[in-house]
């Protein structure tokens, strides 16, 4: 009786342990750092497969994504892809960018078969991530740039300095008010036009469209 009573707690904890096992690796699934999807995307080859991928929301071949890819990247059409294009960016998707993002979870990528699907994460991508900067610009260091010099100009002002004394204080309170103006304005359009589905991201696939 004894022996029985051990074996049935033995496969109860085994039980206990098949059950939180899953759920464990689902929340670690769904716990992926923003910064981590963040580096992924920042390169515009991978933004190339996540848009195709949200456009054509179906298992797509490796060789029908590279053609795409290389159309928009070279600015022609799908005819227009020479095989030199079309077997550079395979190559460097197969190698390097599908099995990261696969290991992301942000698509399921078998290479032995070479076909792509779409994940959940595929299509919830722009909750973990709205920004994607295409070209990386140092905007923090150009806001504090202009903060210090804005500093320094201040301090010179106050030492009468020649010949910055010499514009009214009014007149250089107007200039860098207008400069960060600017600045900002720039800094938004630069981000609005760098949203993920915007900017780069052709607005519409050559692949798989009826003639």
């Amino acid at each position: 009786m004894i022996s029985v009573a051990q074996g049935q707690r033995a496969a109860d904890d085994d039980t206990a342990r098949d059950d939180t096992g899953p759920t464990e690796d689902a929340d670690s699934d769904e716990s992926l750092p923003k910064g981590e999807i963040f580096e992924l995307l920042r390169n515009q080859r991978r933004r190339y497969v996540l848009q195709f991928l949200k456009q054509d929301d179906r298992p797509v071949e490796l060789g029908d994504l590279a053609q795409q890819i290389a159309a928009w990247e070279y600015d022609t059409t799908l005819e227009g892809v020479t095989p030199e294009q079309r077997k550079r960016v395979y190559t460097t998707l197969q190698q390097t960018h599908l099995p990261k993002m696969d290991t992301a979870g942000i698509l399921r990528f078998d290479s032995d078969r070479g076909v792509i699907e779409a994940t959940d994460r595929t299509r919830d991508i722009s909750v973990y991530l709205e920004i994607v900067p295409g070209r990386e610009f140092a905007w923090r260091e150009l806001y504090l740039s202009l903060g210090a010099i804005s500093c320094a100009l201040v301090a010179a002002l106050w030492l009468e300095i020649y010949p910055l004394a010499t514009v009214s204080n009014l007149t250089w309170t107007a200039v860098i008010a207008a400069t960060f103006t600017v600045t900002a304005a720039v800094h938004i359009y630069h981000e609005r036009n760098m949203r993920l589905g915007h900017g780069d991201q052709p607005p519409e696939l050559s692949y798989g469209t009826d003639e």
